[in-house]
């Protein structure tokens, strides 16, 4: 049994009240923290990844909503570019990197190489194999520089997957969001349970650590994220002192 299968997916709030008190909390303290980590110089690195219509947009808008917008910047990574090819996969990543101080969010990451490049077969064989190797290398390296980094998978189950797709495929306001891609990679899931599984086994690490996220309910999910990231800021201030 992998570590997907271990988590709850029916985690979730009572009431929509009960939600709000606990977002506007976590999102005061984090504002709070924000500011104690522009001041001590440290720079926050978030990674989401997950299943396509996870909720990883929610999550990231309800973790900036409140923080102070000079201070983060969110990433929104797709498939590399012309140029980006001609260079090793982590280069591109260098440059969006949060400077001392400052939240950088990847909405996707470097995770890529061992996720859909793996599945798609965009990389030879060999060459994921060896990423899990250099991401950790690399991520040792930022931490070891002083970098926070905290890894979320957005995980829902896959009939859950299939109803949000079809209420996305029916809103003229969400239609943007479903593309024929989408329904690729859900046609190969169980490819992708098995390249996940091995990602977190692998890349599961004391300075880098995965928090798998149950999605099937948003506002649980959303609270969830957000106070993991509050934990890990409060848990490395600790350590300043």
């Amino acid at each position: 049994m992998g570590k997907l299968n271990e988590i709850d997916l029916n985690q979730k709030f009572e009431t929509k009240k009960e939600y709000k008190e606990e977002l506007k909390e976590c999102q005061l303290m984090l504002l709070d923290l924000q500011r104690r980590f522009h001041q001590a110089g440290i720079p926050l690195i978030l990674v989401f990844e997950g299943w396509d219509a996870a909720g990883k947009g929610g999550a990231i808008r309800r973790l900036t909503e409140k923080i102070d917008p000079r201070g983060f910047q969110v990433h929104s990574i797709s498939a590399p570019n012309l140029i980006e090819k001609q260079y090793h996969y982590l280069w591109r990543f260098w440059n969006k990197l949060p400077r001392k101080g400052q939240i950088g969010i990847f909405d996707r990451s470097w995770y890529g190489r061992v996720l859909v490049e793996r599945v798609e077969k965009l990389a030879k064989k060999e060459e994921w194999k060896r990423a899990y190797d250099e991401i950790n290398a690399f991520e040792k390296m930022l931490t070891d520089d002083g970098a926070v980094i905290v890894k979320f998978w957005m995980h829902i189950s896959k009939q859950e997957q299939l109803e949000r797709f079809e209420e996305r495929k029916a809103n003229p306001f969400k239609h943007w969001k479903l593309t024929e891609e989408d329904w690729r990679n859900r046609e190969r899931w169980d490819d992708y349970v098995e390249a996940v599984e091995e990602m977190l086994e692998k890349t599961d690490t004391p300075g880098a650590p995965w928090k798998i996220i149950a999605g099937n309910y948003k506002w649980h999910a959303r609270v969830n994220v957000l106070k993991t990231v509050v934990r890990a800021m409060q848990t490395r201030l600790q350590t300043e002192k």
